[in-house]
């Protein structure tokens, strides 16, 4: 398996392996990483793969794309990573202990809604799903080189302390990870700021989370910055992040179906498009799902695309500090990764949209006469539909959930649901991708229910840590700088 960048003119260019881009993050043209073409799963192996534990999938899928590392290495990786003993954080509801459990919301009059419980990891959020495979993946590569590994990472929240519970004390690694500061939950401020370990570094930017993966690019793009500092990236921008998402769906469908004629489809909350993206992976790897619903907040930049093909990226003062933080995001990163594959895989197009982007600050594939093309038509064939969720809604359909279902939801899925519940079929079982558990975001529970959220043991008081993190200006020579100090390289 070769990988090739999305920016990059010639498709079958210089292709690299697994192992040469699991530590690279961003291309050196800016792009992201990609598979020169996707590998496709056959209804035999599908049969097949309904009898595996969680662990054992990841094996078969991860095997397809990471196929440069022995094979007896990779199931021992995975056999790490997916245990109950890693996963033990057992939400609300769930009575078997599963590394993602399944479960029956609702059906009514032939539509089916159902809830893929993606939040039992350590940092209670579906990011552990990859992050915890990405450490391990991280410090396997690093221990056969003798090397080490700075990671540069930005956060709305979950990925942030995503990245650091998997990194920490982690031989060969620091983690310096960028959030906007005082625009995430108290419970994930705490969980990221608490951290005392000597190879974390938490930093503070004084804007949003599109300024924070803005500094993130600008210092990957800076090459000999990035070689001389030994910089990575775990945002997932990072190829193996995605990956290991696509995991989950495959479990979610052999779950959900008795059998490889049956179709489903899934709703996502949706902020910088690495979670969905996944699911479109899965797609195109021949998992027979029907579409792919994108669910955003008031910073609804990809829903504004799938109903009318203008990509439309905002400001840092036209982005929303919302109830639902991890998604206020206006440039979804992962979105170039769908791109490439909507325009044909044309590198040298996908280049000139995405640097449009920093010009005009939009491209349009409507087929409008001003336009950049008429590849928005395409988009239906790749599954794709979208809506928005604003406070209000998120507020009713945590109420609903509970009263109807018994169960408390945090914010972002809430999001996920209420769009799901617009674009429910008959027959078609609708499985809304969790995010997080509710009591991270017990602020907007306590307004919805009038009362906490309940939370796993070990976390009652996590806020009353001492915290340790460095407040910055939005500035990628201040970053820099820091690292440098630190690393002394």
């Amino acid at each position: 398996m070769q990988y090739v960048s999305t920016r990059a003119g010639d498709k079958n260019g210089t292709g690299k392996s697994f192992s040469q881009i699991l530590l690279e993050g961003l291309a050196p043209d800016g792009g992201l990483y990609m598979p020169e073409s996707y590998p496709v799963v056959t209804g035999r192996e599908l049969d097949a793969w309904r009898k595996l534990s969680y662990a054992e999938l990841a094996f078969e899928i991860l095997k397809k794309f990471a196929d440069d590392i022995p094979e007896a290495d990779l199931k021992a990786l995975a056999q790490k990573t997916y245990t109950p003993e890693v996963y033990c954080n057992v939400r609300e509801g769930d009575t078997a202990q599963d590394i993602a459990p399944l479960r029956v919301l609702g059906e009514k009059d032939g539509k089916k809604l159902m809830l893929l419980s993606l939040s039992n990891g350590p940092t209670l959020a579906f990011k552990d799903m990859a992050m915890q495979l990405l450490g391990n993946l991280f410090e396997y590569a690093l221990s056969r080189q003798n090397a080490e590994l700075n990671i540069l990472g930005a956060t709305s929240g979950d990925t942030g302390s995503a990245a650091e519970y998997a990194m920490r004390g982690k031989k060969g690694i620091r983690v310096f990870m960028l959030s906007p500061y005082r625009k995430m939950s108290a419970f994930q401020t705490a969980q990221m700021f608490s951290l005392q370990d000597p190879n974390i570094y938490n930093i503070a930017i004084e804007g949003v989370f599109d300024d924070c993966q803005d500094i993130v690019k600008a210092v990957s793009n800076d090459l000999s910055y990035k070689t001389r500092q030994k910089i990575g990236t775990v945002n997932s921008i990072n190829w193996a992040r995605v990956v290991a998402q696509v995991v989950y769906y495959f479990r979610a469908y052999l779950k959900a179906t008795a059998d490889n004629s049956e179709k489903v489809s899934f709703t996502v909350p949706s902020g910088n498009f690495g979670n969905i993206c996944a699911g479109h992976i899965a797609r195109m790897m021949g998992l027979p799902i029907d579409r792919l619903v994108v669910a955003t907040n008031e910073n609804d930049v990809l829903d504004e695309f799938f109903r009318s093909g203008v990509y439309r990226v905002r400001k840092s003062d036209e982005t929303w500090h919302t109830s639902s933080p991890s998604m206020d995001i206006s440039k979804a990163s992962n979105f170039e990764r769908f791109v490439y594959d909507l325009l044909g895989r044309d590198g040298r197009r996908v280049s000139h949209l995405f640097r449009q982007i920093e010009t005009k600050g939009f491209f349009d594939l409507s087929d409008s006469q001003k336009g950049d093309g008429d590849e928005f038509s395409r988009v239906p064939s790749y599954g794709f539909e979208s809506g928005k969720s604003t406070h209000a809604d998120r507020i009713a359909t945590i109420r609903k959930v509970s009263s109807e279902y018994g169960i408390t939801i945090d914010p972002h899925t809430a999001d996920g649901i209420k769009v799901a519940w617009e674009h429910q079929q008959k027959g078609v079982p609708m499985i809304v991708l969790e995010t997080a558990q509710a009591a991270k975001f017990n602020e907007t529970i306590f307004e919805a229910l009038g009362h906490n959220a309940s939370r796993p043991a070990g976390f009652e008081n996590i806020e009353g840590l001492p915290q340790r993190f460095t407040v910055m200006p939005v500035d990628a020579g201040e970053v820099k700088k820091f690292i440098a100090e630190r690393t002394g390289l």
